[in-house]
């Protein structure tokens, strides 16, 4: 319900497994494509889904596939319970892609939905928040329990709502160098930016921008970032 997936959309799932969200996005939308890793999972799949609707199943590995392939005719609509280990080099991957895709719905570990929608002075706010806020609107719409799994997990999950901005939320003049200006200044958190950036902006033209050098990186927003790196 919270995809609301219709006949005209171009459906993606991510690691659709044995097929537990796959059949009733399948049954709503008509077509679907899926990308998954295990060969194995693929027969199955294909004889669970014949009578449902149009299945096309891409075996790879979606922490390389190019997602914009299939958004040919439409921009994409993604979703997918997610392998939690490669969770974020998967969002970041998929980030490099948002032009061609129209929303994404994931369900994760609850804690990195809370890292990815966090606010600047949380514990939680990092590289991985401002560079997902940067690109998308960040939608956390509910949490999952243990004991919806078999067997119960010891972590919470959460599904979250991406929707891709056609235009950043902040100008930036060089994306490379914003990417790797956030990144260090989350390298280590507990360092100043007067330390954690010293090689990149000095302190000078930090207070002139009205950014403190004692600031630790938690504290700036991402219109902070933005202005740093131009």
């Amino acid at each position: 319900s919270a995809v609301n997936p219709a006949r005209k959309d171009m459906l993606l799932e991510i690691g659709p497994g044995r097929g537990a969200i796959t059949m009733p996005l399948l049954a709503a939308a008509g077509e679907l494509s899926v990308v998954e890793l295990d060969r194995d999972l693929i027969g199955p799949l294909q004889r669970q889904c014949a009578d449902v609707g149009k299945l096309v199943i891409h075996n790879a590995d979606a922490l390389t596939f190019d997602f914009c392939q299939l958004a040919q005719d439409a921009p994409l609509r993604v979703v997918g319970n997610l392998p939690y280990n490669i969770s974020t080099p998967l969002l970041f991957h998929l980030l490099q892609q948002h032009h061609c895709i129209k929303d994404m719905h994931f369900m994760l570990q609850k804690e990195v939905v809370d890292r990815m929608a966090a606010s600047p002075g949380s514990r939680q706010y990092g590289r991985l928040s401002i560079m997902l806020q940067y690109r998308c609107k960040v939608m956390p719409l509910f949490n999952i329990g243990p004991e919806a799994f078999d067997p119960p997990p010891k972590v919470e999950s959460a599904f979250v709502r991406l929707e891709p901005y056609q235009q950043p939320r902040v100008q930036v003049t060089d994306e490379a160098r914003f990417e790797k200006l956030v990144k260090q200044a989350f390298s280590q958190r507990r360092k100043t930016l007067r330390n954690t950036l010293r090689d990149m902006v000095d302190a000078g033209a930090m207070t002139e921008l009205g950014i403190d050098p004692s600031a630790r990186a938690e504290t700036l927003a991402i219109e902070d970032f933005a202005a740093l790196a131009n």
